[in-house]
This record gives structure tokens, sequence and C-alpha cells, in this order.
């Protein structure tokens, strides 16, 4: 993350991040580092769907696809991005080691993610399977995989 912080700050860009199943872990690993101010515009954590759908979410989208997809994860990423006028922006949605009985659909361990280049108007798309025991450590699972495609794409 020190190294995203560095390049991001070198070149003037932002930050921000919708996460729902990390529970805010991407904003707090970006803070640990010195210097995230000057990169992280705002950080939300929305857990439920009804604050997904405040945040800009397209209550459609959910409805179509399962608030566990792909296009979720997308919708919060540009929603984030365009809320906090942020360079570029986070989505992450999935089931980390447990079943939803208020959402029933979607693959259980199954993270979506969406990094959204606003610039660029680009989508990169993940997926990352939760295999590990605890929360954490499928947390952590995720945010590697977020600093290794970020690390590629800034």
């Amino acid at each position: 993350m020190q190294r995203i912080i560095e390049i991001l700050t070198n070149k003037n860009k932002t930050i921000s991040t919708m996460e729902s199943c990390t529970g805010g872990a991407l904003a707090s690993s970006i803070t640990d580092i010195d210097g995230a101010s000057e990169i992280l515009k705002f950080s939300a954590v929305t857990y439920s769907n009804e604050y997904k759908i405040k945040m800009g979410v397209n209550p459609s989208i959910i409805d179509k696809y399962s608030v566990y997809s792909k296009e979720t994860a997308t919708e919060m990423a540009h929603n984030i991005a365009i809320f906090a006028n942020s360079n570029y922006g986070i989505g992450i949605t999935g089931k980390l080691n447990r079943v939803d009985k208020n959402n029933p659909f979607g693959d259980d361990n199954k993270v979506f993610i969406c990094i959204y280049d606003k610039n660029n108007n680009q989508d990169y798309l993940l997926e990352v399977l939760a295999t590990e025991k605890s929360r954490n450590a499928n947390k952590q699972l995720v945010i590697n995989e977020i600093i290794k495609k970020l690390l590629e794409i800034i």
C-alpha cells in the first residue's frame, strides 16, 4: 500500500472506496500509511442494500444481478468516485464465510471488486474466492488482490 500511496501522490491522483464485506479494511489499510490523507478522498462502508442505494447504487441492478455481483461492485465504484470526485473508485461486495439470509442469491465465499478509473472511464473487475478460515484473513486476501491490480493500472 505504501507504493500505491507514493505513486498516487506523485501523480496527484486520488482514490475513494465503497466497501461492503470488507467493512472498511481497505480504507484502513490505506490510512495505516503516512501520507494517506493526500490521496484518500472518502470511504463508505455500505453493509446494507439500503445504504448502497443511498450512495447511488441503482436498485434495479441489485434486483437484477443481486447485491453480490460484478454489476453491483461496478455501481459502487462509479458512484463513490463521482460522489467524492476522485480519480479512482473501488467497490467491494461479496460474502465472506457466511450465508446472508436477507440476500440469498450469489455465490458464498466470492467477492466482487471493481476498480474504476474515472479519468479513462475504465473498469477493472476482479473476483476473489474467499477461502481462508477467518474473516480477517479473507479481508487481507481481498486487499492483497486490490493492491496487485492497482499497481498494474496506476
